[in-house]
């Protein structure tokens, strides 16, 4: 193999590693400049092994995961959307100010966003083992976890212990996460054993900040928990449709776009 070939191996694997990475980090691990960086990155872009977003490259997983859409797996549907869901979760992680207290849903869109977060002072209710690892070693978050009974397929923590505790907890921002998002038949999630702790931290926080990308809009799965009007703002991707944007324009939800 040679040395051009092993740097950009390591390219990918640092950012699979690390869900993204700017050319200056990657110049900085691999100790080579900022245009031999570029180089590799064109050449990783033209394969279709990398794409590139407001600065940051990112793996195309897509390429070598295909996705079988019959049954969610936490896994597979990290896979679905990356590219937008990464988008996502940094615009979320912007919007975490000082001094918040703040409850992370669990999901693959809200594992973009505690993965993005800084190390900032504030307090993170967390119930789902993505979230967790994403954030244990960020020694200025304290963190609240809600334990119980672990679901291999969405990575959620759930027990009524967990649900009890969820009850006497505020927050400033809930990032909250769904399957589903359909005028008629309101905000749905795939599992019936998030619905409790849906509802509960939708009702305890000040502001409720919904994390989904445009395919979520349009579909409906199993297990309603909250109508649109229980919305404030909602984070998706460009690709939503003009006719969703003047939906929610005229429901009064804030829309952010990335």
């Amino acid at each position: 193999m040679s040395k051009k070939e092993d740097r950009r191996n390591k390219i990918i694997s640092i950012i699979k590693e690390n869900n993204g990475a700017s050319v200056k980090e990657l110049a900085t691990k691999l100790d080579v400049s900022d245009m031999t960086i570029r180089r590799d990155i064109r050449i990783l872009e033209e394969q279709n092994i990398v794409e590139t977003f407001h600065g940051a490259i990112v793996y195309n997983s897509k390429i070598d995961n295909p996705i079988n859409e019959d049954k969610y797996s936490l896994d597979s549907h990290l896979l679905i959307k990356d590219r937008e869901k990464f988008l996502i979760g940094q615009k979320a992680a912007s919007m975490i100010k000082e001094d918040d207290i703040i409850i992370i849903d669990t999901g693959t869109t809200t594992e973009k966003l505690s993965q993005a977060m800084d190390d900032i002072k504030c307090t993170a209710l967390v119930f789902s083992s993505n979230n967790l690892i994403n954030l244990l070693f960020k020694k200025n978050i304290d963190l609240i976890i809600g334990g119980g009974n672990l679901h291999r397929d969405s990575g959620m923590m759930e027990s009524n212990q967990s649900i009890e505790m969820m009850k006497n907890i505020r927050a400033s921002k809930l990032f909250l996460s769904a399957a589903g998002v359909h005028k008629d038949l309101g905000i749905t999630c795939e599992n019936s054993y998030e619905l409790n702790s849906k509802k509960i931290i939708i009702r305890n926080s000040l502001e409720v900040i919904l994390l989904a990308d445009s395919s979520k809009f349009g579909a409906v799965k199993s297990t309603h928990f909250a109508d649109l009007s229980e919305i404030d703002t909602i984070i998706s991707d460009k690709n939503l449709s003009d006719e969703w944007q003047d939906y929610l324009k005229e429901m009064d939800i804030k829309l952010i776009l990335v």
